[in-house]
């Protein structure tokens, strides 16, 4: 982990705890999540007791503690999209990738989440993909979405 980051983010909040969340959404803006060493130094630079720092960091689904794939397939799972077959696109895309929910692909480009709700239960089933919403998602529009998307990942490769 490049610490060189972390401290410029750190800078000119030594003992502001009220800074926290803060602090975790600039941490895991840079670095994708919010890795353990981060919260130490957090917990450190800002004055905030570490289980503190962990409590705040996993209680807020918006902050991840493990890294993520360049693509997130999320899933909801709420009331709404369970009835309507939720499931079956969480299937699909366990399937395709190869791997379950909260893992990532060997790769490092897909992770999928599996959530209670996105809050779109009208517009369900829903699956998205780093936070762009896919309504009335089915297997096959799902199969689609992840084939377009590796064909992306493809032509990243090529041109790298």
């Amino acid at each position: 982990m490049n610490l060189s980051k972390l401290e410029s983010i750190l800078k000119g909040r030594s003992s502001q705890p009220h800074q926290l969340i803060e602090v975790l959404h600039d941490v895991q803006e840079h670095y994708g999540y919010i890795p353990e060493e981060a919260m130490r130094e957090i917990s450190k630079t800002l004055g905030v007791p570490l289980i503190e720092v962990y409590r705040v960091a996993s209680f807020y689904k918006a902050f991840k503690l493990k890294p993520t794939g360049k693509y997130v397939i999320t899933v909801c799972n709420g009331t709404a999209c369970h009835v309507r077959g939720a499931q079956l696109l969480l299937d699909q895309a366990t399937s395709q990738l190869g791997i379950k929910p909260g893992e990532v692909t060997d790769d490092g480009m897909f992770s999928i989440e599996h959530v209670n709700c996105l809050g779109a239960c009208a517009l369900g089933p829903i699956a998205s993909e780093n936070g762009t919403l896919g309504h009335h998602m089915t297997p096959a529009k799902l199969r689609k979405l992840i084939n377009s998307l590796n064909r992306e990942v493809k032509k990243e490769v090529k041109h790298a």
